[in-house]
């Protein structure tokens, strides 16, 4: 493709393609700090492109392609085209992978121990991420955790962290020396920004975690905390991977492992202050 841009993120190389420069020059600049793929050979490819030629000048849209695609779906205004981009990488994955098992899930680190975040769109995991990668935590993934069935770790996924709608202000004054990413506007998920990982997660791609505790956060809602049994871990994380069916028995042992081998709790929050207490709190606690 015309323009074209390389990067390695944890474990997985990819390479972007693009129909116009303007995502891979976004791309570009907020992965700046990351790996090329190993030896150069990316894992999976991503292609940005116009359904028809006159969509590359004309009320241009970008169509999301690949090594792996969604034919029904549709394509978004070039001016969202770093989402487009992001969509892609996690579109790969979520439909090609086959070494770990995917789970829809934020993670952070602390001495060598994972804590995992996994809930329904808007629970606020993304953003508790990123507030804890600003308080000394080692942030290991926004959208994705990678739990190697081999050997029951989780390996680094330190993408862009995509806020939404109110959490942007909240990361904004969180993080003031962070690395923002262009406002975009009026996305199906509404007003998203990206922010960059700390130089801490991005030189630490490469060290796996344990699982030391599993949360299931959501936002609205007065401080609470209650256990949840294993049976209902199970089906939630079950419904959380987007490869678990696929990767078979080998995903079957390993989710079996994680939910028995680790405490999960539910957490009910009001605001991320009341959030964050209730986290370390439960960490101090297991």
């Amino acid at each position: 493709m015309r323009h074209v841009f390389s990067v390695r993120i944890g474990p997985i190389g990819f390479r972007i393609g693009s129909d116009w420069r303007a995502p891979i020059g976004q791309l570009a600049e907020l992965y700046r700090d990351y790996p090329q793929p190993y030896d150069g050979v990316p894992d999976y490819s991503v292609r940005l492109f116009a359904a028809r030629p006159w969509r590359r000048f004309v009320r241009p849209s970008v169509m999301i392609g690949g090594d792996f695609v969604l034919p029904e779906a549709a394509p978004l205004p070039l001016a969202q085209g770093l989402l487009a981009a992001e969509m892609g990488m996690n579109l790969q994955m979520a439909l090609g992978q086959r070494r770990y098992l995917l789970l829809h899930a934020s993670v952070v680190e602390r001495d060598g121990r994972a804590l995992m975040m996994t809930g329904v769109s808007g629970s606020g995991k993304s953003t508790l991420a990123a507030l804890l990668g600003a308080r000394g935590w080692r942030l290991m993934g926004d959208e994705f955790a990678l739990l190697d069935p081999a050997t029951g770790l989780v390996h680094p996924f330190p993408r862009l962290v995509s806020l939404k709608n109110q959490a942007i202000g909240v990361a904004e004054q969180a993080v003031p020396q962070g690395r923002f990413g262009p406002l975009l506007p009026g996305t199906p998920k509404g007003d998203i920004r990206h922010l960059v990982p700390g130089a801490d997660a991005i030189a630490a791609m490469k060290i796996p975690a344990t699982p030391a505790l599993l949360l299931f956060p959501s936002f609205g809602f007065d401080a609470a905390t209650r256990a949840v049994a294993q049976s209902e871990v199970f089906v939630r994380l079950t419904q959380a991977s987007t490869n678990y069916v696929a990767i078979g028995e080998r995903g079957f042992t390993a989710l079996t492992r994680l939910v028995k081998s680790i405490p999960a709790l539910a957490i009910d929050y009001p605001d991320t202050d009341s959030a964050l207490a209730q986290v370390e709190a439960a960490w101090a606690g297991q």
